[in-house]
């Protein structure tokens, strides 16, 4: 049993890590010129056709299973509109601020997912959450270096890192209750298909006055691998044997991982304040889910 944990755990922590390194790409590919539009359009549309790829090479070898019919298929991409929206705002923001900042304004979506699932389900919040919210938000105070009245961000960038956070929220929740019984790469298919009309109705006008082929190769593969093939594999995959709780916390190893990168390739600079907000949300996720531990006896 610890040796499948182990397993999970490990399949876990590869999504995660592919998640956290996508910010990074994305402002180095913003300053070799490559536009928001141009970034987020090439890890979309690349992205669905490795998927629908590697479904039609697994076609023939599918155990029987249920098809998704056509009103599983519109629920997917109606939700896979809330996942090209996340990549929308989340890239957006940040042209405007730095990849660590970005990082935890996404993970904002901790509590927006605790709001989104009191209203939904119409039941209140635990006080284990409440207190986990009330340290996202203090560690976000922390961790975006507000307290410093030296600091001035650029609150474009703020904003489309709260918006990102609300579209990853609805995303996470969605992909958790529509069309659960369909095989992981019919639902991450169909997901994908909803994201790329979403940027392309979005990104449509800008991409007909400019768009470099180039991105296509340049960054799109490796975005497209790491930001929508391999992390929903990997959590198909290493979740159901970790379980949400400990899933939720490995998955977290995306916060460090965002912001390691960006200090090593971007040298963004990150005090030890921010260290240690970065920590309190941590701390948070970890608190939400404290049942973990029955898990690994």
């Amino acid at each position: 049993m610890k040796g499948n944990t182990l397993k999970g755990i490990l399949l876990v922590g590869i999504g995660a890590a592919s998640y956290g390194i996508l910010a990074t790409f994305v402002k180095m590919a913003n300053n070799e010129g490559f536009t928001t539009a141009e970034v987020t359009f090439a890890q979309a549309f690349l992205g669905f056709a490795i998927l629908a790829v590697m479904n039609l090479a697994t076609k023939s070898r599918r155990l029987p299973q249920a098809r998704a019919n056509t009103k599983d298929k519109l629920k997917l991409m109606l939700a896979g509109t809330s996942m090209g929206l996340t990549s929308v705002f989340y890239y957006l923001s940040v042209r405007y601020v730095s990849v660590s900042i970005c990082i935890v304004l996404l993970m904002q979506a901790v509590w927006m997912g605790v709001l989104l699932e009191s209203i939904l389900e119409k039941k209140r919040p635990s006080a284990q959450k409440v207190i986990a919210v009330v340290i996202v938000l203090a560690g976000t105070l922390l961790a975006t270096d507000l307290l410093r009245s030296q600091v001035v961000l650029d609150w474009r960038g703020i904003g489309f890192g709260l918006l990102a956070a609300v579209a990853y929220s609805v995303s996470i929740y969605a992909s958790q209750h529509i069309a659960t019984e369909r095989s992981p790469l019919q639902r991450s298919l169909f997901l994908l298909c909803g994201a790329v009309i979403i940027v392309t109705l979005i990104w449509g006008p800008s991409l007909l006055q400019q768009f470099n082929p180039v991105v296509l190769w340049r960054w799109g593969i490796i975005l497209s691998v790491f930001g929508t093939v391999l992390p929903p594999l990997m959590f198909t995959k290493g979740m159901p044997i970790t379980g949400v709780g400990l899933g939720s916390i490995i998955a977290s190893v995306e916060i460090p991982v965002s912001v390691l990168m960006a200090h090593f390739l971007l040298h963004e600079t990150v005090n030890t304040w921010q260290w240690t907000g970065i920590a309190m949300i941590l701390m948070a996720i970890a608190l939400m889910n404290l049942r973990f531990r029955a898990q690994l006896e």
